[in-house]
């Protein structure tokens, strides 16, 4: 079979064009479905929707048969680009400026998929399909609530009778130069809301009152002095930021009835989502000194991961050294991303551009990193499925 081989350049420059700010779609996936299926890839675009929440469209495309089954993950949703009037470029021009091209999205992440649907194009132009299958799946709700996006696209999958051997997610992962990190886990992610209710009444008369403000300060302190842990092996030490405080009162001579503290914990292996939420109760309790309060929970929790050695990282490690000649840091660290939807069903790695202008004014990409990375990719194609071929 015989491909046509996409420039990364001009797939970005398309991407970008798409204003994509999630929810919308703005023409990115039909683009994608459009170069996959000329590409020879089958695909299949699926709405998926929940009440409450903005329906989502996604993409599947699968090339090949049989194991090995890697599958490319990305979004083409972007966040908004703010005040317009700011950037040097419109953010949906996608213009190409000394050897730079700018617009939101550029970094994350349209740049990591053009770079892997060119890096795809050159390997299928080149052998054909692959001694396996190769799989995308991009989804346009990663900047939004995640709902209806990548957790329920693998989902379907799944139920589709896809088994992934592997799985490389598309994000900015370099910290100062292309190469330089891969992401092989991330610690896990729990919120919660403390309330402290109280009775509402006058300032001047606080023994017709009951203020549950200065409870809450001492709830607060808490949250914002508990250490967690050293860290471990893997990974760095929990953390736990206060994110929020609020009695929604406009007066200022009236005692609330309720006051509210919201907090984001990201926790390492040393912890569940029950034995970090048992320990931060605990903690409240002790604060509380006999008082009322609820600690709620926001569910689902996003639970750490790690992918230990195997094929996915040795052959992205072996294609970064040997186009940057940089050996990469295998990281944990930073936050979550759509990776966590793949911990429980195959070893899962990120790597993609430098993500230093990322969500800022004037996202942009240098395209001869963004040429690099497709480099990259296919090298690591060629590896990942060489492997399988030889065997």
């Amino acid at each position: 079979m015989s491909t046509s081989v996409i420039d990364p350049a001009a797939c970005l420059k398309a991407l970008v064009a798409c204003p994509s700010v999630t929810p919308a779609d703005g023409g990115a996936l039909p683009y994608l479905d459009d170069v996959l299926n000329g590409l020879g890839f089958t695909t299949e675009r699926l709405v998926f929707s929940e009440p409450g929440t903005p329906d989502v469209e996604n993409l599947f495309a699968r090339i090949g048969d049989g194991a090995p089954h890697l599958v490319f993950s990305g979004h083409t949703d972007v966040v908004p680009p703010g005040d317009e009037h700011l950037w040097q470029h419109p953010p949906f021009a996608a213009d190409v400026a000394d050897g730079v091209l700018y617009g939101r999205g550029a970094v994350d992440m349209k740049g990591g998929i053009a770079a892997f649907v060119a890096a795809a194009s050159r390997f299928l132009d080149d052998g054909g399909t692959p001694p396996g299958t190769l799989s995308l799946l991009i989804t346009g709700d990663e900047e939004g609530p995640s709902i209806n996006g990548t957790v329920k696209l693998l989902d379907w999958a799944l139920n589709q009778g896809n088994r992934f051997d592997a799985a490389l997610v598309g994000e900015p992962t370099s910290r100062a130069r292309l190469g330089d990190t891969i992401k092989i886990g991330r610690r896990g992610s729990l919120s919660g809301t403390v309330r402290v209710a109280g009775r509402q009444g006058h300032v001047a008369y606080p023994h017709h009152a009951d203020n549950p403000v200065p409870v809450l300060i001492k709830l607060v302190n808490r949250l914002a002095t508990i250490e967690l842990d050293e860290g471990s092996e893997d990974f760095q030490p929990s953390n736990l930021e206060v994110t929020s405080v609020d009695v929604g009162n406009p007066a200022f001579n009236v005692i609330p009835a309720e006051a509210t503290a919201r907090f984001n914990v990201r926790f390492n292996d040393r912890w569940t989502a029950d034995s970090l939420r048992d320990r931060i109760h605990h903690e409240l309790a002790d604060a509380a000194g006999g008082r009322d309060f609820t600690l709620d929970i926001v569910r689902p929790v996003s639970a750490c991961f790690l992918t230990g050695p195997g094929p996915l990282t040795s052959a992205l490690t072996a294609a970064i050294e040997a186009e940057t000649a940089v050996t990469p840091d295998l990281s944990t660290g930073g936050g979550t991303s759509d990776a966590r939807h793949f911990k429980a069903v195959c070893p899962v790695a990120e790597f993609g551009l430098v993500g230093t202008t990322m969500h800022q004014i004037d996202e942009r990409v240098p395209l001869a990193e963004l040429s690099a990375l497709t480099s990259i990719y296919e090298g690591f194609l060629r590896r990942f499925f060489g492997a399988a071929g030889d065997a």
